[in-house]
């Protein structure tokens, strides 16, 4: 089914192709506009482990690539309107943050600004299908009080996500390729071609954004894909209304919920600023044991990459299609399933059970707390 939609939207592909294309051209231009105004990353983000010095603004080139295919190949319905709108306010709130600075409520309130456009247009959850109660309509106001909530937690998602050189872009790129799967499957072409376009641009932004990056996203770049592949989510719920529509796309970012449950729960535990930068995240967890820099990336692109493959077997192989058990679906649900949990199980294994049997990394990791802790009060 899949093959037979893209076959029959190749703009798709075409959307795709050109996203790459524009990023790889536009981001060297982007990075020497970016040091001429000094946009650069500093030693007080408290971050990254990179050399400083790295421009920003790499969510420019990100912009054009996903933006001018979508006026090119997507069918502008209202809906696509209002994503569209809503991720060039994204973007110019993270781009105007990476270039001055913004306090942590002018940031949330140009995200929350971004997350109510498309709900202006009508992308927002009407109804919802629960399991044993059956399809429910939701009022008004808790649809879109739901939709901007959700836009804006995925925002924040990606936005701590990136914390290491081609994290972000790759994780993001592993998300809308998924999308796009099951938007061809699900007969939703103008959702796959924005998917398939923001698939395309992450994939041409890696080529210097990977370690060692010569550009960093920024908040730009962070803040629009996660608004996008946010808002392409909630446009879905719109037109199957099914409790998949959300889980799958939950599972396709698991990585980055759990990395800001994680950080939130610490930050709350230890009495820091929720908004404050750290290197608790799940990343930089993989570097205090030892990971290089570019193996850390590497495996929390395969854990993201097996959730990936559980969501798209649960869709593309159900144990009941018909009705009647499929056993054939229900063994690839089961190998895909166990795959999934075993990588979140070594996951859990390297970060908790090796630190624990390592004094040397529990002492660093209470310097490094202690060193935050410090930053955030003076």
């Amino acid at each position: 089914m899949v093959w037979s939609q893209l076959t029959d939207n190749l703009e798709v592909i075409w959307g795709a192709l050109a996203a790459f294309a524009i990023v790889v051209l536009l981001t060297p231009a982007v990075g020497g506009m970016a040091r001429m105004l000094g946009v650069v990353d500093r030693a007080e983000d408290g971050r990254r482990a990179t050399p400083r010095g790295v421009p920003r603004l790499g969510g420019l080139a990100l912009f054009l690539g996903i933006f001018v295919p979508s006026l090119a190949f997507l069918p502008l319905s209202d809906e696509m309107r209002g994503i569209l709108l809503g991720a060039a306010v994204a973007t110019t709130v993270g781009a105007i943050d990476d270039f001055r600075g913004l306090r942590w409520w002018e940031k949330l309130g140009g995200q929350i600004g971004a997350a109510a456009i498309p709900c202006y247009f009508g992308v927002w959850v009407h109804t919802f299908t629960f399991p044993l109660l059956g399809r429910e309509v939701l009022p008004e106001a808790v649809g879109i009080g739901l939709t901007i909530v959700g836009i804006v937690a995925v925002m924040n998602m990606v936005n701590f996500l990136d914390g290491l050189d081609g994290l972000a872009a790759g994780v993001c790129a592993i998300a809308a390729f998924s999308f796009c799967l099951i938007d061809l499957a699900l007969q939703r072409p103008a959702a796959a071609i924005l998917t398939a376009t923001v698939f395309g641009a992450c994939l041409g932004f890696l080529r210097h954004n990977f370690y060692p990056a010569r550009i960093f996203m920024g908040d730009s770049g962070a803040l629009l894909l996660g608004f996008t592949l946010a808002a392409v989510s909630v446009q879905g719920l719109l037109k199957t209304a099914a409790l998949a529509t959300l889980v799958l796309p939950l599972l396709v970012l698991a990585v980055p919920l759990i990395d800001t449950s994680f950080v939130v729960a610490k930050r709350i535990k230890h009495g820091q600023p929720i908004y404050a930068a750290d290197r608790h995240h799940l990343h930089h967890r993989f570097e205090a044991i030892g990971f290089s820099h570019r193996r850390a990336v590497v495996y929390l692109y395969v854990w993201c990459g097996t959730l990936a493959l559980a969501a798209l077997a649960t869709h593309f192989a159900p144990p009941h299609p018909h009705g009647d058990v499929a056993w054939r679906n229900v063994a690839i649900d089961a190998v895909v399933g166990l795959l999934a949990v075993g990588a979140s199980v070594y996951v859990v294994y390297l970060l908790e059970i090796v630190k624990l049997a390592n004094p040397f990394i529990r002492r660093r990791e209470e310097q490094a707390r202690v060193a935050t802790k410090s930053r955030a009060l003076g």
